[in-house]
């Protein structure tokens, strides 16, 4: 089990992006660019739970860590934050007319 770094050859950003999205799994992946914006445009692209730029699965975030899952074959829901403890809910829906 990973941490697995593929270097491929791609011809330009698009290219690269559809071959990381091509893959069945998605639970993290990063991009690693000079430009930081650009990096978290091409983040925004990619089919994982998580994507940091220009790091690999760091961050302190003040003792809190983000929500954290993957994405296709690499799981359904996340962990940590609101979006960890939803993973323990079960909505219910009730509504009460006024009136008969």
């Amino acid at each position: 089990f990973g941490p697995v770094l593929p270097v491929i050859p791609f011809t330009d950003v698009d290219d690269a992006v559809t071959r990381a999205n091509a893959s069945p799994f998605g639970l993290g992946g990063s991009v690693w660019t000079r430009d930081s914006e650009k990096g978290a445009q091409i983040a925004a692209r990619l089919e994982t739970g998580v994507t940091w730029v220009n790091a690999h699965i760091t961050g302190d975030f003040a003792g809190k860590p983000p929500p954290f899952g993957g994405a296709k074959m690499s799981g359904i829901g996340r962990e940590h934050g609101r979006a960890g403890l939803e993973e323990y809910t079960d909505l219910k829906t009730i509504r009460v007319a006024k009136k008969l």
